[in-house]
Parts: structure tokens; sequence; C-alpha cells
């Protein structure tokens, strides 16, 4: 036993060492909101920088998360705003502000969200109840929204988008795949699933009523219902599903798209 003492205490204290070197999150660094939203309207979200993610909660009651990571000092610059109006709450995570323009959290188009030079990510996690719609944007980052039980507005610079929900929804991303599974097809106006590079796979409900426009640069079209094809190497395709009625614009300028058909 005593051969074996010093490595013990060796192992303790590179296990001690380990411990007081693994980055610690401050309790300013943790934000926590929760409250009620009535049915039909919104919890929006607007990051700068972090991961999003949204899963349905039971219940009446909205959760938000969020973490900061990043350099200590760029940390204490971030601060999560909450902002209550007739629409519903719009949670943001404000950077300090540039020379040219102020960050402000406001909802819809309203307000500024930006990172300045701010190397800090925020990762939001949102708990979402059945029928209040989600409104969630990052400039980098993922947005993955899970088992939704409402409507959802997605968009992001640079990441990928995985939506699952009952409703339908919106999602836009510069770089990145965009895969979405709509429970709904009862959108009014043009519901547009759009990336600049990589693909989109859309699983819509059969009894679907939409007229679909759909179109790749660099890719196909695929589709489990009777479309139209054109363009080089079956790189678009239009027509209608059901009775039609309302628009789902599809394109990407390098991927391919894909139509499926759910339950």
């Amino acid at each position: 036993m005593k051969a074996n003492a010093p490595i013990s205490r060796a192992l303790l204290g590179i296990a001690v060492a380990a411990l007081l070197a693994a980055p610690a999150i401050a309790q300013d660094d943790e934000f926590s909101w929760s409250g009620r939203i009535p049915s039909g309207q919104a919890i929006e979200i607007k990051n700068a920088n972090g991961r999003l993610y949204a899963e349905y909660a039971p219940g009446d009651q909205v959760e938000v998360t969020a973490i900061k990571e990043g350099p200590a000092g760029d940390r204490a610059e971030v601060e999560i705003e909450v902002v209550e109006h007739d629409g519903g709450v719009t949670i943001c995570a404000v950077y300090p502000g540039g020379w040219l323009r102020s960050n402000e959290c406001a909802p819809g188009d309203e307000g500024h969200i930006g990172s300045n030079d701010n190397d800090t990510e925020v990762t939001f996690t949102i708990k979402v109840p059945a029928d209040v719609k989600l409104v969630a944007t990052t400039m980098n980052g993922r947005i993955e929204v899970e088992d939704l039980r409402s409507d959802a507005e997605v968009l992001t610079m640079n990441g990928r988008i995985e939506i699952s929900t009952t409703g339908w929804a919106h999602a836009k991303t510069m770089n990145g795949a965009i895969t979405a599974t709509l429970g709904a097809a009862d959108w009014s106006g043009d519901l547009e699933l759009q990336t600049m590079n990589g693909g989109v796979t859309v699983t819509l409900p059969a009894n679907a009523n939409t007229d679909v426009n759909a179109a790749t640069m660099n890719g196909e079209v695929e589709s489990d219902w009777t479309l139209e094809r054109s363009g080089w190497i079956r790189s678009k395709a239009r027509g209608t599903i059901g009775d039609g009625g309302r628009g789902l614009d599809i394109s990407t300028m390098n991927g391919n798209i894909r139509i499926r058909r759910g339950s």
C-alpha cells in the first residue's frame, strides 16, 4: 500500500488541477425567464452568435434559458434583455454597439442585434407550449426545433436548420441545410424554405394544399407528388399539390431539394 500512495496522491493532484482548470460558468453568465404567453402570441429570440434549441413543453409556461460562453471580458459586455409587447415577448442577446450603430432589443424588424467583434457565444434553450408561435433568429449558429406544437419562423446566416412541428414553419439560412417536417398546411400567403449552400428536405402532410415552386442551381428536385420538371438535370419543379391555394417556395443555390409526403 505504501508503494502505491505516491501514485494515488499524484493522480489526485492531477484530478484537482483538471477541475480547477475547467472553465466555470459564473452566475452572471446564466439567464432564465419563464412566463405565460397567450395562445396565438409569440416568443421571439434574437441572437448574434450561438445555437438556438427549442422544444415543445406541456402546460402554459414558456421557459427560456441562456448561457454565455467566451472570454470573461467579452461575456461581461453581453446582456440578455426581455421586452414584453402586445404580440408576445422578445428576448435578445444584446452585444456592445459599434461606432456606426448601437444594438437594441425590440420586436420584429425593429431594433438591431450584432456582435461587433465580441467573441461571446450565447446558447438559448426555449420550451414552447402549444399554440405559442416561435420566432428565432441568430447570425451564426444552428437552429434546432423539436416536436413543436405551434408555428415557427426561424432565420440564421450561418448554420443548419432542423424543424419538426405540428404547425407550419418558415426557415431561411445562408450556409447550411434545412430539414423541416410540417404537420399543418394552413398558412396564408407564401411559405419559404431557403438556403444558399445546402440541401432542403421538407415533409408535408398528406392532405396538403399548396402551389409549389422549387429551384436549385446545382442539384436536383425530387418529389413524392407529381410536379412539372424543367431546367438542366431536373433542377426546377413547380405544380399544385391537392387543391393548391397557398404558396410554397423552396430554393437553394447548391444542394438537392426533396419534397416528401408525410402521414
